[in-house]
């Protein structure tokens, strides 16, 4: 699934993303907007991940909704 589709589907997603990365706040989840980048940041900033990491994760996830 590409960005596009999941920003557009951001509500829809959010839920899955909780369950992904239970740490996120609802706050932190509201301010991602179904941007990848912010999804990395809030990553990142939670679990203390680098960069490529969180990325790898965030890529991984949207290759699950994609496969679902």
């Amino acid at each position: 699934m590409n960005w596009d589709e999941v920003k557009g589907n951001w509500n829809e997603f959010k839920g899955q993303v909780r369950e992904q990365w239970g740490e996120l706040t609802d706050d932190d989840v509201e301010q991602v907007r179904g941007e990848r980048d912010q999804l990395v940041g809030a990553v990142q900033k939670r679990y203390g991940k680098g960069r490529e990491d969180a990325e790898r994760e965030v890529d991984q996830f949207a290759d699950r909704l994609r496969n679902n």
